[in-house]
């Protein structure tokens, strides 16, 4: 008798002799091993997707909710004088929106020695690159107003994501349309106040 008699495998559902079940579990584990690697390729794909979803609205998020703007003193107006130095004006703020996206300015305030300035407006959209003139009151102390120290005006701003943010801007007031509409009526007062001192 020949040792080379096949085997059957009694256990097995396809009875096949020994001989044959090596290339089918062979090939069977190929096809394992390939489906292995496309779920990993696949998992790579969707995973390299979501994270470049998420950085985009990551960096949206960050763009809408940016602030970037600059201010100027833009003119003066109507007022009158509440003591013997001090001018109360109206006055025009420009505002230039220099950030990416959508801003509304809710506020502006600013005070340093010299110098009052509030907003009497309502809230104003501003686009991206866009220049809104925004109604403010002056109080201006005419010897101490016009130094070189810049103005810093606080402005209240809601973003394109509804934030509510804060940020200042350093404003120059001499040689500026305040300084100039304030020129006049700060000499007619400077000469009052000598002739009746």
């Amino acid at each position: 008798m020949s040792a080379e008699h096949n085997v059957i495998d009694l256990d097995g559902k396809d009875r096949q002799p020994a001989g044959r079940t090596a290339p089918v579990r062979l090939a069977a584990s190929r096809k394992w091993n390939v489906w292995l690697v496309a779920a990993f390729v696949v998992g790579i794909v969707l995973g390299g997707v979501g994270v470049g979803e998420l950085r985009d609205s990551r960096e949206e998020r960050e763009r809408k909710g940016s602030v970037s703007l600059v201010a100027f003193p833009a003119s003066t107006g109507s007022g009158g004088a509440d003591a013997t130095d001090v001018l109360q004006l109206d006055g025009q703020l420009a505002v230039i929106n220099a950030g990416p996206a959508p801003i509304t300015v809710n506020s502006a305030t600013g005070q340093r020695p010299g110098v009052q300035v509030h907003n009497t407006g309502q809230p104003r959209l501003l686009r991206p690159g866009g220049t809104a003139w925004i109604s403010v009151k002056l109080r201006i102390e005419c010897a101490l107003a016009f130094g070189s120290e810049p103005l810093s005006i606080r402005f209240s701003v809601e973003t394109a994501d509804r934030q509510v943010r804060e940020v200042s801007y350093p404003v120059a007031v001499a040689g500026s349309a305040w300084h100039q509409g304030a020129e006049r009526p700060c000499t007619v007062l400077a000469d009052l106040a000598k002739r009746h001192g």
